[in-house]
């Protein structure tokens, strides 16, 4: 019968889920990691040029666009080069789809990872549920089979099940941290980069460029 192949694939399967959960953490671990060396840098720099960008716009003073140019270290340092390489080249024309070309390929390298950190902390829970599900069938299959088994086993087997839940969300919980994180990080850096933009049309537009 049906139910019978599945009790028989319960009593493998909570392991199973248990040692995907393990592999999962693993993965999300050297994915957490790998982002907060690659972003650290990027979102440090984003934060000097930030300052450097409002005092500019303060003071009015645009030529720092040539500054920030010139500062080709920076992700927005390189994204000011392009553009106001672009801008004595061509002038204002094509200006905005050059940078936001810039923008669009530096994305995938922003945001790596942060797409399998997502479906890892949405979808570990429910993976540990399901070993808990597993586990428990496997219980009360166990007592059923048993004559001389009591309550104690059914305990027992349901709290080795719950393990599978405690872990899906012990995998879940830094993975969706950490996500939201990131992507805080990286919304900031897109949003300098739009002021870098936005302070390149001004430039173009105060030397006359168009």
């Amino acid at each position: 019968m049906l139910s019978e192949k599945i009790f028989v694939i319960a009593h493998y399967a909570d392991q199973a889920v248990l040692i995907l959960l393990v592999l999962m953490s693993v993965v999300s671990v050297g994915m957490i990691f790998e982002r907060f060396v690659a972003l650290k840098k990027v979102s440090q720099d984003s934060e000097a040029i930030r300052a450097k960008i409002r005092q500019a716009l303060h003071d009015g003073n645009l030529a720092g666009f040539e500054d920030l140019a010139r500062d080709t270290s920076s992700l927005e340092g390189r994204a000011a080069s392009q553009a106001l390489r672009h801008l004595n080249e061509t002038g204002l024309a094509g200006f905005e789809e050059v940078f936001n070309t810039f923008m669009l390929n530096e994305k995938p390298a922003l945001e790596r990872y942060l797409a399998p950190l997502a479906t890892i902390a949405s979808n570990a829970p429910f993976i540990g549920l399901l070993g808990t599900v597993l586990g428990i069938m496997k219980a009360f299959n166990d007592l059923a089979q048993a004559s001389d088994a009591g309550q104690q086993t059914v305990m027992a087997g349901i709290s080795i099940a719950l393990v599978a839940t405690a872990a899906g969300l012990f995998v879940a919980i830094p993975a969706g941290i950490f996500y939201n994180y990131y992507t805080r990080k990286v919304k900031g850096i897109y949003t300098n980069l739009e002021s870098v933009k936005e302070l390149g049309l001004a430039y173009a537009k105060k030397k006359g460029l168009n």
